[in-house]
């Protein structure tokens, strides 16, 4: 089944302050999600691509790579600036990053790190804290804490999407 690439992607921001810790269980949930998916795939299948795309490991490796650029966001929004910082949107840090000659439970866990330590600060915001907004350049609208946790968790699903895809691709998934 075809997908909607991510760049082509909109969404509707404004999300309530009361949204925020549903929205928070997504983004903690990740990790754990990652490691089922990898659970008991060989390291050929782990690091496999199809027609160019990304391997499993890839995508797991770019999910990684683009934990700094949350947290560069989370400390501009936290900080009253005004814009928030671009992403790379050639994804050149993952593309020399070589995620499939690493090992996958390394990955796993630097993940789960960086992940829960971002998610331990967000525990920590006050009703303040999640309603300040800053400009998402893309997208060029307004973001509060609470929308940049909700695209943060579908640029988590939309990888975890192309995992499951990587594995129907190759018939490891009915």
């Amino acid at each position: 089944m075809e997908r909607r690439p991510w760049v082509a992607r909109k969404f509707q921001l404004g999300l309530p302050p009361a949204a925020f810790a549903d929205v928070l269980e997504r983004v903690r949930g990740t990790p754990a999600r990652l490691e089922d998916r990898a659970r008991g795939l060989t390291p050929y299948q782990l690091t496999r691509r199809h027609q160019g795309a990304w391997s499993i490991q890839d995508n797991i490796g770019h999910l990684l790579d683009l934990e700094t650029l949350w947290e560069t966001r989370l400390d501009e929004l936290m900080a009253g600036d005004s814009d928030l910082t671009g992403a790379d949107m050639t994804n050149r840090k993952t593309d020399e990053a070589a995620h499939n000659e690493r090992e996958i439970g390394e990955l796993l866990t630097q993940f789960r790190t960086a992940r829960e330590t971002i998610a331990n600060r967000l525990d920590a915001m006050t009703g303040i804290d999640v309603r300040r907004t800053a400009l998402h350049p893309r997208l060029q609208q307004p973001m509060s804490m609470v929308d940049l946790c909700f695209f943060v968790a579908e640029h988590d699903d939309h990888h975890l999407a192309s995992i499951t895809q990587v594995l129907q691709i190759a018939g490891e998934l009915s």
